[in-house]
């Protein structure tokens, strides 16, 4: 066998330009981001070395200027930064993939550096027929420097006629690509991607109308000033200590606005092991979580990425609304989505954390503030508890129980208050609640009567949360208010005797058969209270908590097919059926059916016409 040879893979410059403009950014606008934040970047290469005494001369207000010319089809980003010489000119223009940025980093220590693949500068390719380059580096005595290529390998390099340090870049906008010749285009991706960059972007100008005098005499006078995309600085970048209240609404309110004011914020800020600022505001969700999902805005070093961000935020706090901005998130080439990476698993772990800690922070500093927060912050909680199990940890601390009469309770609390009642014959503390308190009113009335306590679950994901609370917290199971009579609800030992025989149960067993006919309905004939209702209607929880899970994943609307009747042999109106004669015996057993439909309100259409006809009847009778 021969011996192995050492080579090195060529890439066929012909082919090049073709290569980026097609693959190598997912969206054609993202060049406009790549050569402002080019510019902002020469511009802090500057400042950096001028508070390090390496550059002597003066630093001029910074500033990146775009300016649109629709007659010449062109485009240009105009800086105020370090420029280039020559040299560096063939080193950074002319080999693709060397990053400046990245060299500076390396031996300034900046980390305040956009940069990082040293291809930004070739997306200019990818809407352009031509690219021309002026530049002057800020080095003494360094000359202009004018670089041209018309999206193909050849080059010109001449001197130039600059006379400023600093770069401009003028793009000649393809046929194709002539929607970048649109103003309201260019202004858009400006806003949308460097509204927050630290460095001045000017885009031609805007009128301001002032008002001068009062009255008769005031006066509208018009004024031409320059239009700066970012004039709102990025409150992340600053402590928390020297902001207030005030800023942060003004912020939440620039970024979201006519929105509801947000309950309150986390200030995000951590140097290590990775660098992350930002702030994190919970808003007033409504009940359809995908409306209030993405509103997160990701940045990286003040320049928009994304607010794609469940890749970098667990699934629940997609939910709250805000910014984060790191560096050491992992973007592939164009920014356009993140890469995984042992940084990303790290940053969701800490934002889960100082979520946590601020939960539990307001819950133990003022518990009535935060019980008053509880419906707008339940749902954000309990998405959090079902879906991450960390979070749910850290969660059972300050999450709560919301009773029928607007107590609150956490789970720990609530199980002492209701341990002595509501225990059943197997040691289960039996925890009561309803999914819709109005409908269950007459329910929820007559497990007060008898001291029991009843909490609300009344939003879709509830089922979820219970099934999960279940399994985590010892000795507790939920039951709905109508998943059973109340006496089996919290089944004791003691057994309640019916008044009637085996053979007249068994005649009111036919009896309401007959009535209930072919429903989807199943009958049973049993002991209860005189208390409980003559007739009562109950739902499987196990069943109906399945059917309900279904019907949430494949998102359609509830619909209930099943249902238990359930008729009390010892209430005085039973005995009263079995003394009616002919029709009458059945008609009264379909009333009393009818109203235990009525209480769950499952009586519609023809059936509740016959029902008040019927309810009339009988007044009208007595």
């Amino acid at each position: 066998m021969s011996k192995a040879k050492k080579g090195n893979i060529e890439v066929q410059s012909d082919n090049i330009f073709d290569i980026i403009k097609r693959f190598l950014y997912s969206d054609q606008e993202i060049f406009l981001r790549e050569l402002v934040s080019n510019a902002v970047d020469a511009i802090q290469k500057l400042n950096t070395l001028s508070r390090k005494g390496d550059f002597k001369g003066e630093v001029e207000e910074p500033l990146v200027e775009i300016i649109l010319d629709e007659k010449k089809k062109s485009l240009t980003i105009r800086d105020n930064g370090i420029g280039m010489t020559e040299e560096e000119v063939k080193k950074y223009l002319n080999q693709i993939a060397v990053s400046g940025a990245r060299e500076f980093m390396d031996k300034h220590k900046d980390s305040n550096i956009i940069g990082n693949f040293g291809l930004g500068f070739y997306s200019s390719f990818m809407v352009s027929d031509k690219v021309e380059v002026r530049t002057k580096s800020y080095k003494k005595d360094s000359k202009p420097v004018l670089w041209t290529c018309e999206g193909n390998p050849e080059t010109l390099i001449s001197v130039g006629k600059k006379k400023e340090h600093g770069t401009e870049i003028t793009l000649f906008i393809s046929e194709e690509s002539k929607e970048f010749l649109q103003k309201s285009r260019i202004e858009g991706l400006l806003k949308k991607y460097d509204l927050f960059l630290p460095v001045k972007i000017k885009f031609g100008t805007k009128t301001l109308t002032e008002y001068e005098g009062e009255g008769d005499d005031k006066k509208e006078i018009k004024k031409e000033v320059d239009n700066i995309i970012n004039e709102v600085a990025p409150i992340w970048t600053k402590k928390a200590s020297d902001l207030k209240d005030e800023d942060y609404l003004s912020f939440y309110n620039y970024l979201y606005p006519m929105s509801q004011p947000p309950m309150f914020w986390i200030h995000l800020n951590i140097d290590f092991p990775f660098n992350l600022r930002g702030v994190l505001y919970f808003p007033k969700l409504t009940s359809n979580i995908e409306l209030d999902r993405n509103k997160i805005q990701l940045y990286s070093n003040q320049v928009y990425v994304t607010d794609e961000v469940k890749d970098i935020v667990p699934e629940f706090l997609t939910l709250l609304h805000g910014v984060i901005d790191s560096p050491d998130i992992p973007l592939n080439v164009s920014r356009s989505y993140l890469q995984s990476d042992s940084n990303v698993r790290q940053i969701t772990g800490y934002i889960t954390k100082k979520v946590a800690e601020k939960l539990k922070e307001l819950f133990f500093d003022d518990r009535k503030a935060y019980e008053e927060k509880w419906n707008d912050i339940a749902l954000f909680v309990k998405y959090g508890m079902i879906t991450e199990e960390k979070f749910y940890k850290k969660a059972e601390k300050f999450f709560l129980l919301k009773g029928t009469d607007n107590t609150y309770h956490t789970i720990e609390e609530y199980k002492e208050k209701v341990k002595d009642l509501q225990t059943n014959k197997d040691g289960k503390i039996v925890i009561l609640y309803t999914n819709h308190i109005d409908e269950h009113t007459h329910k929820v009335s007559l497990a007060k009567d008898r001291g029991y306590d009843v909490v609300v679950f009344d939003h879709p994901i509830d089922n979820h949360v219970i099934q999960k609370l279940e399994q985590h917290v010892e000795g507790i199971q939920f039951s709905r208010i109508d998943a059973e009579t109340l006496d089996k609800l919290i089944e004791k030992d003691e057994k309640i005797e019916s008044i009637l025989s085996e053979k007249e149960e068994e005649k009111v067993k036919k009896l309401f058969l007959e009535v209930i006919g072919d429903s989807q309905g199943s009958l049973q004939v049993a002991p209860m209270s005189s208390k409980e209702p003559p007739v009562t209607i109950t739902r499987s929880e196990g069943m109906r908590r399945m059917q309900e899970m279904q019907m949430m994943q494949s998102m359609g609307g509830m619909s209930f097919d099943f249902y238990n009747v359930v008729v009390n042999s010892n209430h005085p109106l039973i005995t009263k059926v079995l003394k009616k004669i002919g029709d009458s015996k059945k008609d009264f057993a379909k009333y009393l059916y009818d109203l235990a439909l009525l209480s769950h309100g499952m009586l519609k259409g023809d059936a509740m016409t016959d029902f008040i006809n019927n309810s009339i009847e009988y007044m009208s009778g007595e």
